[in-house]
């Protein structure tokens, strides 16, 4: 593209980006507001039972990505970007309004945590066709000189979603009381994303489509051609992935039910800090993009890689006594600057592994996969070492975990280089 085309690429990664937060939106709200909805769908005296039941729900939902990332790459691949993106927030903004109505179980019984159950699948299948999706789309709209500064506002709306269910978590606990939340004020968040993806349903109808797409030759985008074309990109995303999506929902995700359950901070504080943490972590997200078109890929990923091994156990294990919340804030801000190395560019480092023709599908499927193994257990695998009585086990499997990517991290060419995205 040249210069006179600029605002019509920057207007493209706009509505990309926006998109993509109201879909992260939709599905962190289910994170956030767990320690108020538990007790409705999954009655218990023990508050880590209850946590244990909704954590395994939102694992749940982590079994449809792979599958919505197979048939919504394939999509992407062969419709087009854009059709892949609309028919994801169609599919979440549908997840959202069933969450938001589902009676208790009090009122429906096992039909309650079964309905919760299913919006969740619906949200999987949506947020496993959007990550391939929007990564490829962002990945393809940015020219060479900044695919990395600007395929990291992929990670920057992901958090922005997950920053904004925080934040309205934190205005409803200070305008609601406490009772009125418990009781039905945790429906509120689902009911707004569902509004937010009707809106973003539409700003997504009038994206450009990317010229990669456009110009894509080849075998059709499908699940046999991925496997044996291209089996050494397929096993790279997967292993590069393994260990850093587990530390970032280590990190962020599992971090706020850490602070209270473990640290000993109330509900409030805990998600001021997750709160404050998630925004500092979300704007790092294009300084390192960036800084990964001058320096390369590859020494960012080798960076998180080293720094998560060493760091994760001193982090979790000092986070376990501290009572002030200054510290707690510190130790988990830089629990997340240092997995930056790999949250800011992996959506990048992917896309430029596959050719245009089966691009959306190579990032979106064998991502899935990890990520449903590793990102999507994680906290039910950090409640059950502590419902087993051995809390530390958990910090030694994240770091285990990060250890196997970084021997993938180590050996892989610098994919800025090597990018397999054709200059438009």
């Amino acid at each position: 593209m040249n210069k006179g085309s600029m605002n019509p690429r920057l207007k493209s990664i706009i509505g990309g980006s926006t998109g993509n937060l109201v879909e992260w939106y939709d599905w962190y709200a289910y994170s956030a507001f767990t320690l108020y909805f538990a007790p409705h769908f999954f009655p218990s005296e023990d508050r880590t039972a209850q946590l244990l039941s909704a954590a395994a729900v939102f694992a749940v939902g982590f079994i449809m990505r792979p599958i919505g990332a197979w048939i919504m790459g394939i999509y992407a691949d062969r419709r087009g970007r854009k059709a892949g993106l609309t028919l994801s927030v169609t599919l979440m903004c549908a997840g959202s309004f069933l969450i938001a109505v589902t009676p208790g179980y009090q009122s429906i019984g096992v039909l309650a945590p079964g309905l919760l159950v299913f919006a969740r699948l619906m949200q999987g299948l949506s947020v496993g066709g959007e990550y391939g999706a929007s990564a490829t789309y962002l990945s393809e709209m940015a020219g060479r000189d900044r695919r990395g500064f600007f395929s990291s506002f992929q990670y920057v709306t992901l958090i922005a979603g997950q920053l904004t269910a925080l934040l309205v978590l934190l205005l409803l606990q200070s305008t609601m009381t406490e009772a009125a939340l418990d009781a039905w004020g945790w429906r509120i968040p689902f009911a707004i994303g569902g509004v937010l993806a009707i809106v973003v349903f539409r700003i997504r109808r009038g994206l450009a489509e990317t010229e990669s797409f456009k110009q894509a030759a080849g075998p059709k985008s499908g699940f046999w051609t991925l496997v044996t074309q291209h089996p050494r990109e397929t096993a790279t995303v997967m292993l590069l992935t393994a260990g850093g999506t587990l530390a970032f929902y280590a990190y962020s995700i599992y971090m706020q039910k850490f602070l209270v359950n473990t640290s000993g901070f109330d509900r409030q504080t805990a998600s001021q800090i997750n709160a404050a943490t998630l925004f500092v972590f979300m704007c790092l997200q294009p300084l390192a993009g960036g800084f990964s078109d001058r320096v390369g890929r590859k020494p960012l990923m080798v960076g998180f890689g080293i720094l998560g091994v060493l760091g994760t156990y001193p982090i979790f294990s000092t986070l376990e006594t501290v009572r002030n919340p200054v510290v707690a804030g510190l130790l988990v801000m830089a629990a997340l600057v240092i997995v930056t190395g790999y949250t800011s560019i992996n959506a990048v480092v992917k896309a430029e592994l596959f050719p245009a023709n089966i691009r959306a599908l190579g990032v979106a499927l064998p991502y899935a996969l990890a990520n449903t193994l590793f990102g999507g257990t994680a906290e039910y695998v950090a409640l059950s070492f502590k419902d087993a009585g051995w809390e530390r086990g958990f910090y030694w499997y994240v770091s285990g975990m990060i250890a196997i990517s970084l021997v993938v991290y180590i050996r892989m060419r610098d994919t800025r280089i090597t990018s397999r995205i054709s200059e438009e």
